[in-house]
């Protein structure tokens, strides 16, 4: 596999919210990482796909919610996701996607 694919296997895709949108105010973004993504490797696939500096990288892991469907229980999949803090006067437009 190449490295750019590796790096896109890392960063799934960005998360558009309101909560996030506030966050793209300081210098945030927020992305969908794979669940066994570590900081360091989110870090060097952002800088890589998208040509910026990043200062930090914070994580969390939102675990699935047990729902019914017709009837049956069932599992939504955990998401692990990545809030990326930005240098100053780095920017990422992810209105555009990956």
């Amino acid at each position: 596999m190449t490295v750019k694919a590796e790096q896109y296997d890392v960063i799934r895709k960005p998360i558009i919210t309101e909560k996030t949108t506030m966050a793209s105010e300081h210098g945030a973004v927020v992305f969908e990482v794979a669940i066994d993504a570590n900081k360091p490797q989110i870090k060097e696939a952002v800088e890589a796909l998208f040509g910026v500096k990043v200062k930090a990288v914070n994580t969390t892991i939102t675990k699935g919610k047990v729902k019914r469907f017709r009837g049956k229980t069932g599992k939504r999949k955990d998401v692990k996701k990545a809030y990326v803090m930005l240098e100053e006067g780095n920017t990422i437009d992810v209105s555009t996607g990956l």
